[in-house]
């Protein structure tokens, strides 16, 4: 928290139960970002519902729909969610809690899930704040999970890793998609998702106040076709996502400007790079981490403007190193020793077991306590060019910002991740680019604003609740209205949805089109069952009678339920239980059989499958790679991708900020090291000591 900043609320978390603060500038935030209307002029009450009774008294039961639906009968809905710490619930219209507004205005559901009574709202109660002008501004309520459950929710849809073959349902083309072929949903390939022969309008609907929101937009979300992957402008490369202008590239993810990469995430402007994260500006690296601007490094980290440089961490315009730390402008250096060229040649040979090296260089050393470069006033990791940031994690380019990741030029904006470009005054947002006020939605793009509640929005404004509209403006549910039509309808919506506890929270885990254990949250907040062994795989063909087509759902503590009924009131994650079926192959070799010298490989390889050492799940060798091993005398890999990128993803300190203390001078300092790791860590003025 920043020194300028005092706690307001100190809030319990639904979902996981841990406290959280709410400060008084996030609540500016809140405000500053909450959407505008015009001011109806006219009494604040339930709009869209016809009759009024006397308000209920006493003990307002908290029954949030967690799961996109599913109130159950009798179920009374609070006028908000979230209950903060020691905060009385008001009991009659005359108390107000803390925040300001009423929480006794409720209404009960029958069996149908129609209205049985409801009563005028209170200014207060809706949270309206009058701007004058005959402006209202419908403020967004604080958050009612913590901020790592906010964003394991929004993580929840961003499957970027598994890719599978299925039809394109428009053209019965075959296509490499992230859907797998057991989801119900439409998918099509990248001609026909982009082509004029369908609308989006024609997914559209009236919004029905007889029914929660989400429940309504996920019958779209069911409906409408959606691309088959996020890709643009990509040559010869059927198997990347979220990438763009990439070329000649095999499983890469969230990169773009690349050719001839292989096994990558979030990599840039590079070429010929295998087996690396987060590398940049780079070419012809192998198993490279939070590396720039460098040729040829093998298993190297936090290294920049380096060459050739072997089992590294931390150097800078370096050259010809081996097993090295901490070091700046050397060349032919092992462990740290100088060597002349001719006997750094000589001594070179010695050492092939990179991987094992690189550990031993980590442990012994030393490690900065947090990776900021050129910020101010800022709190976070790997951050560049920054200012006034709080919990951000690999950034550039950014202020004011807070409980971001991922993300380039962005001002002003919370609880945001995989943004880039230009964005500003968002809130709950994944994967927005060149977009402005878009709140609590998924894919907001080319020049959006003024977007809620929608997934996948481009070159459109004033759109609520809308999946893939394109150069839109003033649309509900896919339908297209009148600019006033718009303005008078979205704040009726927006007070429904704050009888049903949706108004101020991003999407329920339970709509995303992919299983927990597909996305991006399974890498940062990994969920597994105990044993799957009532939960059949589903070896390729559509199976019936399971809910949400191939899904079982699994809640934060493991626990598997075949129907959203069986869940209950638990907040869940779908889980897919999608098994691909594999290529056929001459044979499979287990990875412990495998020749440890590259020469000793045949060709034939390429027609093998090679049984990982850790999952035991085979894997195949493209010819690509085959060269690339030969070329640089590296040993055929023992483990399936997906476990290298989680290998490397474990090189990367995790997300959070810990209290210890200076390894040199015994300050206390925030850092990613966990106070109990065994790293030597040092506060930034002991490490700049030691390296200058």
């Amino acid at each position: 928290m920043f020194q300028n900043e005092r706690v307001i609320q100190t809030k319990i978390c639904k979902h996981c139960g841990s406290s959280f603060d709410i400060t008084d500038k996030d609540l500016e935030f809140y405000e500053k970002v909450s959407p505008v209307f015009p001011n109806p002029g006219v009494s604040f009450s339930t709009p869209g519902l016809k009759q009024a009774f006397p308000p209920r008294e006493k003990e307002v039961e908290e029954n949030i729909t967690l799961n996109g639906g599913g109130i159950k009968e009798g179920a009374v809905i609070p006028a908000k969610a979230g209950i903060y710490e020691n905060e009385k619930i008001p009991s009659n219209d005359s108390e107000t809690s803390p925040r300001g507004y009423s929480l006794a205005s409720q209404f009960t559901l029958s069996s149908e899930g129609q209205f049985l009574d409801q009563r005028p709202v209170s200014s207060k109660e809706t949270s309206l704040k009058d701007l004058g002008n005959e402006k209202v501004r419908h403020l967004i309520p604080s958050p009612t999970l913590c901020p790592d459950c906010r964003q394991q929710r929004r993580l929840s849809f961003r499957n970027e890793r598994k890719l599978y073959k299925r039809k394109c349902d428009a053209t019965e083309k075959n296509i490499i998609t992230m859907f797998s072929p057991d989801k119900p949903y439409k998918v099509y390939g990248q001609d026909a998702w982009w082509s004029d022969n369908w609308d989006v309008l024609d997914y559209g609907r009236d919004f029905d106040f007889n029914r929660p929101f989400f429940e309504q937009f996920n019958d779209i979300l069911k409906e409408i076709p959606h691309f088959h992957n996020a890709v643009a402008k990509n040559i010869n490369s059927d198997y990347v996502n979220y990438s763009a202008n990439t070329a000649d590239s095999y499983l890469i993810f969230a990169s773009s400007q690349n050719k001839s990469c292989y096994y990558c995430r979030w990599v840039m402007n590079s070429e010929k790079l295998m087996d690396s994260n987060n590398t940049i500006n780079s070419e012809e690296c192998y198993y490279c981490i939070d590396v720039n601007n460098s040729v040829g490094d093998f298993y190297c980290i936090s290294c920049k403007d380096t060459a050739f440089c072997y089992s590294s961490y931390d150097l800078i315009g370096c050259q010809n190193c081996i097993a090295c730390s901490n070091l700046r402008n050397k060349q032919y250096c092992i462990f740290n020793e100088e060597y002349s060229k001719e006997k750094y040649n000589e001594e070179k040979e010695k050492y092939k077991n990179y991987e094992t090296l690189l550990k031993q260089v980590l442990k012994k050393s030393i490690h900065k306590n947090v990776n900021l470069t050129n910020t101010q006033n800022s709190f976070g990791d790997y951050l560049i060019n920054s200012k006034d940031c709080n919990q951000c994690f690999d950034g550039e380019k950014l202020e004011n910002c807070k409980y971001v990741s991922n993300t380039l030029d962005m001002d002003s904006a919370q609880d945001m991740d995989f943004q880039a470009f230009d964005t500003h005054f968002c809130y709950e947002c994944l994967g927005t680019e060149y977009t402005s006020n878009a709140l609590f939605s998924y894919a907001t793009l080319e020049g959006s604003s003024k977007v809620l509640y929608s997934f996948g929005t481009f070159s459109s404004s004033n759109i609520f609740g809308c999946v893939y509209v394109k150069n839109k403006s003033y649309c509900i549910l896919n339908k297209q209205y009148t600019k006033s039509e718009y303005e008078a309808l979205v704040p009726k919506i927006i007070s429904h949805m704050m009888k049903t506890g949706e108004w101020g929270e991003f999407f329920p885990s339970s709509l995303s089109p992919f299983g927990y254990n597909e996305t991006v949250a399974q890498e940062y907040f990994p969920i597994n069952p105990p044993v799957l062994t009532d939960i059949p795989l589903i070896k390729g063909d559509r199976q019936n009678g399971v809910e949400a087509g191939g899904f079982y759902y699994i809640d934060r503590k493991g626990n598997t339920y075949k129907t959203l009924q069986e869940a209950g009131e638990r907040p869940v994650f779908k889980y897919s239980t999608y098994e691909t079926p594999f290529p056929k192959v001459e044979k499979i070799i287990p990875a412990s059989k495998l020749p440890e010298n590259i020469t000793d490989i045949p060709d034939d390889i390429l027609n093998w499958a090679i049984e990982c050492e850790i999952t035991k799940k085979p894997f195949k060798i493209i010819p690509q790679e085959l060269d690339f091993y030969r070329k640089h005398n590296l040993p055929i890999p023992r483990r399936h991708p997906d476990q290298r990128h989680l290998d490397r993803m474990s090189l990367r300190n995790p997300r959070h900020l810990y209290s210890r203390n200076c390894d040199k001078c015994g300050k206390e300092i925030q850092t990613t090291y966990a106070p109990e790791r065994p790293e030597i860590v040092y506060c930034e003025e002991c490490y700049n000591k030691e390296m200058y």
